[in-house]
């Protein structure tokens, strides 16, 4: 799907049925597959009735989309998707994802509520939770299902060390912007003016002290301080007097107070440049169509009863990107091939077009892949390419071998007229036929696009004329017998030469193949090095990002005289110090580089033996 044209309108991804079961929408599936663009994805979460789908539709730049509802029963069923270029990152598209609201007393069923939670913090890269009022106590634990996300996401398939675990969840969770709507306070803390952010800070302070009471208290906040990258908040006013909320998407912005309008474009600004990209574990930037395997995974986790776990989701899918990515490549470097290579072609040109087509396979490959353990998809996509390549070199000997035939064929037409006439039957008649052969040998030597089988041919052409050329001989009746000795003596010398040109010919061409096979492998080299340098710079990215925030809640907790609880997190800092000093990829430079040269000498070996073998044995 080409960007600027992903959707009008939103549309149910997750349904939310009425046994409580989450279904996945295939259309709206197939239309987020189509987004090969980079996604930045934003979903919102909220208890029902407090105006989420308003902001959703704001960030899409429009007023209607998202339904608002205007009764008290809850609009929003399961999770809807709207997709629409992202209006400031380029080649990026802003997938917006609406959430049931949460506490829909028609439901009753709080498991549900998880659900739809946990996936909102799945899939997105910036997750909104939408409030009304104030952030004191009541706010904070209507949002406990944040304190239960260990319970709802599995980070690894089997994690045993909990700060690992702590840690992964964070590298791989989203922003965290909460959003207060109809604040009526003014934002002051201890008497002194206060920003939205300082408010979210002091609101997530932790009490001292040890008990049940202490750690229900801290429990959420510690959950929201430990598990999103970044904390950033947003206090709305009453958009407009109470009588009119329920027409708040009609009405123009000069009947809604000006302060609110004023936030609501602050917060779509800083969603639309602060929000990054999603990513997956190793910082690897995704589209849409990794976004629909991702979230197609989830759900059919979740209604087979089991637990999302993040990475045999990414294993998955890996599984299906690297495979279309192979099967992409490969489609791509056989159609560029058919489309170049003009059968017989000369070694170098075939060699030159190879090169050619397999850096474009690769680039195809390299923008899909991802996660390729010991680099095995790549090889595969080698393997089948060179396979592929020996059997056009296959094709291309055979029509050389056939143009050449039919060329000589053409070019001995007068010669086969003269004999007819027996023009090389009468005395002289021998030196007049060697004449016009060597004539023929000049002129098929001379003639361009034979590829690389024309001494061979002419070889094998040669050998067939020998009972005709001992005839003519023969039959010239001028020549002496010792002359005729010469002649004979002569011809073998001549067969003998051109047996050593055909099997020089064949020699030159697989030095040829074999100094291009050496070309091929220092572009795989480059091409696989730089994606290896990007892979190193997405995982630092991912593990600086984490550093960051560990560091930044450490000083904070200092600040606020937890120094047991600061000290405490040090053994995770120092952790993702050390990741980050030896964030190389598990697999060595050295290893891809033999990997690389193992399997091109593999196709090239199984190419070549056999015709090693017939140059050995004198063909």
């Amino acid at each position: 799907m080409t960007s600027r044209t992903y959707m009008q309108n939103p549309i149910c991804l997750i349904e939310n049925t009425k046994q409580g079961k989450l279904v996945i929408n295939e259309e709206a599936l197939q239309l987020l597959s189509n987004i090969n663009e980079t996604v930045v994805v934003v979903s919102i979460v909220g208890f029902y009735r407090t105006g989420k789908s308003y902001l959703m539709n704001r960030l899409a730049g429009k007023t209607r989309g998202f339904s608002l509802g205007s009764t008290v029963q809850s609009h929003t069923k399961g999770i809807w998707m709207w997709c629409v270029p992202h209006p400031k990152k380029f080649n990026h598209c802003l997938v917006l994802l609406d959430t049931e609201g949460l506490g829909d007393t028609e439901k009753g069923d709080q498991q549900n509520d998880c659900w739809i939670f946990s996936l909102a913090v799945l899939l997105s890269s910036t997750f909104v939770y939408n409030s009304v009022g104030t952030i004191d106590q009541y706010a904070v634990e209507k949002l406990h299902f944040v304190s239960n996300l260990t319970e709802l996401i599995k980070v690894k398939a089997n994690e045993e060390d909990d700060d690992e675990e702590e840690l992964d969840l964070l590298k791989v969770s989203p922003a965290f912007v909460w959003a207060v709507r109809d604040f009526t306070l003014e934002l002051k803390i201890n008497g002194q003016d206060a920003t939205a952010d300082h408010y979210l800070n002091h609101s997530l302070q932790l009490k001292k002290g040890v008990g049940k009471k202490v750690t229900d208290f801290n429990q959420p906040r510690e959950c929201i301080r430990n598990y999103f990258r970044s904390r950033k908040c947003f206090v709305f006013v009453q958009p407009t007097a109470s009588k009119n909320l329920n027409q708040v998407e009609t009405l123009p912005e000069s009947q809604l107070d000006p302060k609110f309008v004023d936030m609501c474009h602050e917060f779509c600004q800083y969603i639309y440049i602060e929000s990054e990209p999603k990513t997956i574990k190793g910082g690897h930037r995704i589209n849409g169509r990794k976004l629909a395997i991702l979230t197609k995974t989830y759900v059919e986790t979740i209604a087979s009863g089991m637990v999302p776990c993040i990475e045999d989701a990414v294993t998955s899918m890996a599984k299906i990107e690297n495979t279309a990515a192979v099967t992409d490549g490969l489609a791509l470097y056989q159609k560029q091939m058919d489309l170049m290579v003009k059968l017989p072609a000369e070694t170098e040109e075939l060699a030159k077009m190879h090169t050619q087509c397999w850096k474009e396979a690769t680039d195809v490959f390299m923008r899909s892949s991802f996660n390729d353990q010991d680099k095995a998809y790549y090889k595969q996509l080698l393997a089948e390419v060179q396979k592929h390549y020996f059997k056009i070199c296959n094709k291309n000997e055979a029509a050389s071998m056939e143009t050449c035939t039919s060329l000589l064929g053409s070019l001995s037409t007068e010669m086969e007229r003269k004999i007819q006439e027996g023009l090389y039957s009468r005395p002289g008649g021998y030196q007049l036929y060697e004449e016009d052969r060597q004539k023929m040998i000049l002129q098929f030597r001379s003639t361009t696009g034979k590829g690389n089988k024309a001494e061979e041919a002419l070889n094998k052409f040669m050998k067939q004329k020998i009972p005709e050329a001992d005839s003519v001989l023969q039959a010239d009746k001028m020549l002496t017998d010792k002359a005729k000795q010469l002649a004979v003596e002569k011809q073998r010398a001549a067969d003998a030469e051109q047996k050593a040109k055909a099997q020089e010919e064949a020699v030159k061409t697989i030095e040829k193949m074999r100094n291009n096979e050496k070309l091929l492998y220092d572009e795989s080299v480059k091409q696989l090095k730089q994606r290896m340098e990007e892979e190193k710079e997405n995982l630092q990215r991912e593990q600086r990002m984490a550093l960051d925030s560990r560091l930044k809640e450490q000083k904070e907790l200092m600040k606020q005289g937890f120094q047991m609880k600061a000290q405490m997190m040090e053994e995770q800092i120092e952790l993702l110090k050390k990741q980050q000093q030896y964030s190389d990829s598990s697999i060595t430079w050295e290893k891809v580089a033999k990997v690389t040269q193992g399997v091109l000498e593999t196709a090239f070996n199984a190419y070549t033996s056999h015709k090693t073998m017939s140059l050995l044995a004198g063909r």
